[in-house]
């Protein structure tokens, strides 16, 4: 099972770093390289220190049953979106150079920002072994609250990775149109985390008494 999804997470990467280069138009395209490399270095840590176990694998290679309807079409606007971040800020700062140049600064934040959320969401993952890339109740695994690790921090540590790595995007590639769907997509990762947490506050054991410990959604001592 981990060469398989390995080879579908190496060719979903391959395509979004490919939307990114096509639409810049050239192949020096340093932020480009950039965003690829890190993108690299957490495909390998994903795949050694931060590996998941086979039976997550299984879980989160496609959606499961029982998967809630709206979340199926929060993920398909989410994907589309993500498309139009990539080719938006492909064409505005690769190829047409809509934006203003950013200072390096600005630059060299996006890029920390990206990698961090990057790893907070890897982290997340390897630390819930009912990490589903849909919102389910997992009863043919015997779903349990997870509440160690950042979880004990937050319920939700992944989607905050989410909102860090989108901050970091027009920064890192200094496109300030790129914001335009980052804002669409940060606000549905907000939605989603509000619906998931109603949705295991009312169908999980044990969550509603976890969530009144672990108070805060996504960010702590704010929501």
């Amino acid at each position: 099972m981990e060469t398989s999804y390995l080879i579908k997470h190496l060719v979903g990467s391959f395509l979004f770093f490919s939307i990114l280069f096509i639409c810049a138009g050239r192949l020096d395209y340093w932020q480009g390289v950039i965003y690829v490399a890190i993108g690299l270095v957490m495909v390998a840590l994903n795949y050694t220190v931060l590996r998941i176990d086979a039976e997550l694998q299984i879980e989160r290679s496609k959606p499961g049953e029982g998967t809630k309807g709206w979340d199926k079409i929060i993920l398909g606007f989410s994907f589309l979106l993500t498309i139009s971040m990539y080719v938006t800020a492909g064409l505005d700062s690769g190829r047409f150079h809509w934006s203003p140049d950013f200072n390096w600064s600005l630059w060299l934040l996006g890029s920390i920002l990206t990698a961090a959320g990057q790893l907070l969401f890897l982290v997340a993952q390897k630390q819930n072994k009912f990490f589903s890339s849909t919102v389910r109740i997992q009863t043919n695994r015997k779903h349990l609250v997870c509440d160690t690790g950042l979880y004990k921090q937050v319920r939700h540590p992944a989607y905050l990775g989410l909102v860090i790595q989108a901050l970091g995007f027009p920064l890192l590639f200094g496109s300030l149109w790129s914001i335009l769907p980052i804002g669409i997509l940060i606000i549905l990762v907000i939605t989603r985390t509000y619906l998931e947490d109603k949705t295991l506050k009312k169908e999980l054991k044990g969550y509603p008494e976890y969530a009144k410990k672990t108070r805060f959604r996504i960010l702590p001592y704010v929501w």
